[in-house]
């Protein structure tokens, strides 16, 4: 097993994203609002 990973290690590359994707993630994670309505039900509710 470690063999396995360690053949692997250099094979993992970060992805790189641009700086309108990244703007649009941060925009629509502070426009989602989740209600929740006694303890057991979730409304997930879009902002904009």
């Amino acid at each position: 097993m470690e063999k396995i990973y360690s053949e692997n290690k250099n094979k993992c590359e970060l992805a790189k994203a641009c700086p309108e994707t990244i703007q649009f993630l941060m925009s629509y994670s502070k426009a989602l609002d989740i209600i929740t309505y006694k303890n057991n039900i979730q409304f997930e509710n879009n902002l904009n």
